[in-house]
């Protein structure tokens, strides 16, 4: 967190830390081996206006140009490159870089931006016991904002997950049947088994028609038993060819394991929908 002091302790986001400098302005880090470990390292300042368009943005208007409406924001337009113009979060970014082993990412929109969409990630607590963090339940994974999620059976079963991202509707992939929702809300389930011969093809108009459905009503969530195969398929974006559904997916959810049986399904319905085999699955990428 890049905002002022009075600023960060009205609220933050949840488990954030704010960047400190000394009066010499050099940098503050408590423990800069913990940084090394990280995965994802976020800067944020209040609302980032002064960056400029990411290269992927410009890559997704020419797309558009091309087919206006019919592909959905890129999962990594969240973020913005360090060579953009410079401003707090970047400056802090670039800083931070040595630090880390990982790229630093910069938030677009800042806080103001992401606390609007995202609510229920504010928070003023500012220490959090190593027992809290390890018991921290995260969310599914967004794949259209505010609309389509992909996550596991235990997210799935959590009420307050349901409400935060306001899910109206389930699709169940798992083999295991439950009623998961506490009042109202609809659920879609298709027994299918974790394994090569499991069949998800014959489902995937029956999935696809009742997702389209729901996502008047609110948000849907798919989800199995630990989200990472059999949901694939089924948030794969059906009326896309299977690469550029691929391709958004694994922005959105970096450890997807679809199995090749799955795999050769939505190659398959790739043929069906567009009349012609257009992604070689034979690549190593799948």
């Amino acid at each position: 967190d890049a905002r002022t002091q009075s600023e960060y302790d009205d609220s933050h986001i949840i488990t954030a830390r704010r960047i400190e400098q000394s009066p010499t302005g050099e940098y503050l880090v408590p423990h800069p081996e913990e940084l090394c470990c990280v995965r994802h390292c976020v800067v944020y300042d209040s609302e980032t206006t002064s960056l400029g368009s990411s290269d992927c943005e410009e890559e997704e208007e020419e797309e558009e140009g091309e087919e206006k409406g019919t592909e959905p924001a890129l999962a990594n337009s969240f973020f913005v490159p360090l060579d953009a113009e410079e401003g707090t979060a970047v400056q802090h970014a670039r800083n931070l870089q040595h630090f880390t082993r990982h790229p630093v990412l910069v938030l677009k929109g800042g806080y103001k931006a992401f606390s609007a969409s995202y609510q229920f990630l504010r928070t003023q607590k500012i220490l959090w016991m190593p027992q809290e963090l390890d018991n921290f339940q995260t969310y599914p994974v967004e794949i259209l904002p505010a609309k389509l999620y992909m996550g596991n059976f235990k997210q799935a079963s959590d009420q307050q997950i349901q409400k935060d991202l306001k899910i109206k509707a389930l699709v169940n992939v798992s083999e295991q049947p439950a009623t998961l929702f506490a009042e109202g809300g609809k659920t879609l389930h298709i027994s299918v088994p974790d394994s090569l011969e499991a069949n998800l093809f014959s489902s995937f108009a029956t999935i696809s028609h009742f997702i389209d459905a729901q996502l008047d009503a609110g948000a849907v969530l798919v989800f199995s038993s630990l989200g990472i195969s059999r949901s694939i398929p089924n948030t794969s974006l059906l009326s896309f060819c299977l690469q550029r559904a691929w391709d958004y997916l694994l922005k959105c959810k970096t450890d997807m394991r679809p199995h090749r049986g799955f795999v050769k399904q939505l190659s398959d319905w790739e043929t069906e929908i567009f009349g012609t085999t257009i992604t070689d699955i034979s690549e190593p990428n799948y």
